[in-house]
């Protein structure tokens, strides 16, 4: 395992966090969320970037079957591919700019696995990040279900020299079709040259920034690739960025209640964490399709 664990920095109105790497097998990941000062964004309870990593030829990255209960996965790729299968049927290879959002809800299983195409074909680079999103309370034991969005469906536009993707959600006065289960949002934004962002108004609830490559400057501050800014000022954030910078912004309002995280387990009653992590000890959730891996819980 290699990690890089550099000190969260607290200032008036913004926390900043240095993101944790390690490896999983041929594949890095870094994990910006949750950690111990911050437990979640919004209804965002994790984060994950997955790479940049080159895949050579003859390398896979592969997660076999695991489970998951009371929140929804986001996966965004900028470069690669990844396919997706689940026990809901689900069956989709994600590619860059499309959304892959499965809710779990009371009990999904799912792979992740580089498609058979790119097996065994030239070094490819993949790169990207999986998202958590707690349901609310209310829906945390609804059916789980699988939708594709493909990139054109997304809202897409541009203010000055800065390029809007919104992944999910509503931000600047527009609406992602993504459908969610409570207030949140989720952009994409590049700088084709050096510019200005302001967020007051625009998005509701708690702000995270993530510089997926370049770097911002707030409030004198400079932040660059790796790194997390959360606002402690809900609704409100000014950010320079530089150009050739990209950064992915979420958030949203908070629960009321707490969530509890265990393993893939997502929920605000404890009773309800020991109960799948018993089921999928005796193998009682539903599988994926034609799938007999099995990951065992730690």
């Amino acid at each position: 395992m290699l990690l890089d664990l550099k000190q969260n920095i607290m200032t008036n109105n913004k926390m900043i966090v240095a993101e944790k790497t390690r490896n999983i097998g041929n594949f890095l990941v870094g994990r910006l969320l949750p950690f111990k000062e911050k437990r979640a964004v919004g209804p965002f309870v994790f984060i994950d970037h997955m790479g940049p990593t080159i895949m050579e030829k003859g390398q896979a990255f592969d997660v076999d079957q695991h489970p998951h209960i009371g929140l929804s996965t986001l996966t965004y790729l900028f470069e690669g591919e990844i396919h997706h299968k689940d026990s809901t049927g689900a069956d989709m290879i994600i590619t860059p700019g499309s959304v892959n959002f499965m809710t779990a809800g009371r009990g999904v299983t799912h792979t992740e696995r580089t498609p058979k195409h790119l097996r065994n074909a030239a070094p490819y680079m993949i790169h990207g990040y999986q998202v958590w999103i707690a349901l609310p309370k209310e829906k945390e034991n609804i059916a789980p279900n699988f939708v594709h969005l493909e990139h054109s469906l997304l809202p897409k536009w541009k203010e000055d020299h800065l390029e809007f993707t919104l992944i999910a959600g509503e931000g600047y006065g527009k609406v992602s079709p993504l459908p969610v289960y409570s207030p949140l949002f989720m952009l994409d934004i590049k700088a084709d040259a050096d510019s200005k962002l302001e967020i007051n108004g625009q998005l509701q609830g708690e702000i995270a920034i993530v510089i997926v490559h370049g770097s911002i400057t707030v409030e004198n501050e400079i932040l660059e690739d790796g790194q997390m800014m959360i606002s402690q000022t809900e609704n409100e954030c000014f950010i320079s960025l530089d150009k050739g910078t990209r950064i992915m912004i979420f958030g949203g309002k908070p629960f009321p209640e707490q969530r509890y995280l265990y393993w893939n387990f997502v929920s605000s009653d404890k009773e309800v964490l020991e109960k799948a992590k018993n089921d999928w000890k005796n193998k009682l959730f539903d599988t994926v399709p034609e799938d007999h891996t099995y990951i065992e819980m730690p």
